[in-house]
């Protein structure tokens, strides 16, 4: 290669070293995302870096939560957990409780929106996006799973509900629907939080041989139906959320449980303050912030 190519080439690949990477692929709620992320650093949110780019894979982050038949642990954090794919869960449910969970998003601090969150309908949007940037405030990174996951969810549903109000107007339907959904998850939580200790103790009983493990396991499917009945009459419908545990098994309801165990206190407070956000969200970060790591 003579001189002059050489240099010809060099100075090419100099050109495209100093071009720009290319621009994040777009996607059809992508100013919504940021008009959110606007009004959270109104409110007093830190700012964090999720949500930004879109991924064009995975679809989601697919989880295998798994535990025992007779066994149902407090938290997510205690539940097995194996990586799954778009498939599901190679898991032997005749042996374990399995719960697959394509996750929407998790509060890295450098989420991109997945193609499963960049799909779901609006109110979906609206409610994740805050939840998993509250994960990312400093008074939430040391808090245990079940007091983190309450506060994000109150969070995430009292943000949401300000944002369709701002957006939208407060007599729109989207305003209207996500004006309620805090106070309709407190019903979930509270409905949850009973099975949860009522099937907590059936499992004791089992362990100390009070009952046999035929009649533990029929007990088991009783109190799963009478849970099924009584969350799935919740009214009005969620928008933004399932009603009932999205696997009505001990992995299922141990999952909920962490999001729901400290949700009504956290809903108790943030009721009682009324409903300026604003003030609410104070309220709780310094809460969180007071809290004894």
């Amino acid at each position: 290669m003579n001189r002059t190519a050489l240099f010809i080439l060099i100075a090419g690949a100099a050109a495209c070293s100093l071009k720009k990477p290319p621009a994040a692929t777009p996607f059809a709620n992508q100013q919504i995302v940021e008009e959110m992320k606007d009004l959270q650093k109104a409110l007093g949110f830190e700012d964090t870096k999720n949500f930004v780019r879109l991924a064009e894979r995975p679809t989601a982050i697919y989880r295998c939560y798994f535990t025992g038949k007779l066994e149902l642990p407090d938290s997510y954090q205690r539940l097995r957990l194996v990586q799954g794919d778009v498939s599901g869960c190679a898991m032997d449910e005749r042996k374990y409780d399995v719960f697959f969970y394509p996750a929407e998003a998790v509060a890295t601090g450098s989420m991109p929106v997945t193609p499963a969150l960049a799909e779901a309908s609006l109110a979906r949007l609206l409610v994740v996006v805050p939840h998993e940037d509250f994960h990312n405030q400093r008074e939430l990174r040391k808090a245990p799973p079940e007091v983190a996951e309450a506060a994000a969810t109150l969070v995430g549903f009292v943000t949401a509900s300000q944002f369709a109000k701002e957006k939208y107007g407060p007599r729109s339907p989207l305003s209207q629907r996500l004006e309620g959904e805090a106070r309709a998850f407190l019903e979930k939580a509270r409905i949850v939080n009973f099975y949860y200790d009522k099937l907590s103790a059936l499992y004791g009983s089992f362990r100390e041989r009070h009952v046999t493990r035929t009649q533990a396991l029929a007990d088991k499917q009783r109190l799963f139906a009478e849970m099924q009945q009584q969350c799935a009459a919740i009214v009005p419908e969620p928008v933004s959320f399932n009603k009932c545990p999205a696997a009505m098994n001990n992995a299922g309801l141990a999952f909920d449980r962490t999001y729901t165990r400290e949700y009504p206190r956290l809903f108790e407070g943030h009721d009682s303050l009324g409903e300026d956000p604003h003030v609410s969200l104070e309220s709780l970060k310094a809460f969180l912030g007071a809290r004894p790591h």
